[in-house]
């Protein structure tokens, strides 16, 4: 399937859950595509930034379960772009809506290094990348970013590279203290647990950090 469609035969249907910078990212692509694409988050704040982003070249909806399983049965690409920091993923499409959805669509599950956001998600590799359930393309490899090394390592270094600088000349109890946004990124400390989060995912005590 094009998902751009041609004159005469209607574009394809892309579900993005999600509206994260990944959910955004698959978003500005599948509309520069030329998809029909539909976008479900929790946040409506962030629903409204996208509206007024695109003006009427997608369609919001406030995420609930009624209208994940409406417009999953409907998608002909659905990217799971769910992300709850430091926690595996909920599962937001049973294994039962996945039997129900299109023969032929195509699961794309970014959440997979998280467990994922589909219940018949399992890890796949880039060299052996995709499998069937129920007729149900499913791509769900570790690491996605993988498969752009060069690109992926840049991005990475450039998000990363302010917070080592500040680790390497103020130490890092120093570091962890002047900067909230880099205290937040300290899941362990001390051998206590201090990401709460990652504490509930594994039934283990969560200790702040300060």
């Amino acid at each position: 399937m094009l998902l751009a469609g041609v004159p005469g035969v209607e574009p394809g249907m892309v579900v993005v859950l999600g509206a994260g910078v990944v959910g955004s990212a698959a978003t500005r692509i599948a509309v520069g595509m030329g998809a029909h694409v539909t976008v479900i988050n929790l946040d409506l704040e962030r629903l409204r930034v996208l509206d007024e982003l695109y003006r009427g070249r997608i369609v919001t909806r406030v995420s609930s379960q009624a209208a994940i399983d409406e417009t999953v049965m409907a998608a002909d690409l659905v990217i799971g772009a769910v992300l709850v920091p430091g926690a595996r993923a909920p599962k937001l499409v049973s294994r039962e809506l996945v039997a129900r959805m299109k023969p032929g669509a195509v699961v794309v599950d970014v959440a997979v290094d998280q467990g994922g956001c589909f219940e018949t998600t399992k890890p796949t590799t880039h060299s052996d990348p995709v499998y069937l359930v129920d007729d149900v393309l499913h791509y769900g490899v570790s690491n996605m970013p993988g498969i752009v090394p060069r690109t992926s390592t840049v991005a990475l270094t450039n998000a990363t590279l302010p917070y080592l600088l500040r680790l390497a000349s103020q130490g890092v109890e120093e570091a962890v203290r002047a900067d909230p946004g880099l205290a937040k990124g300290v899941t362990l400390s001390s051998g206590k647990i201090t990401c709460r989060a990652v504490a509930d995912a594994h039934g283990l005590r969560f200790d702040p950090l300060m």
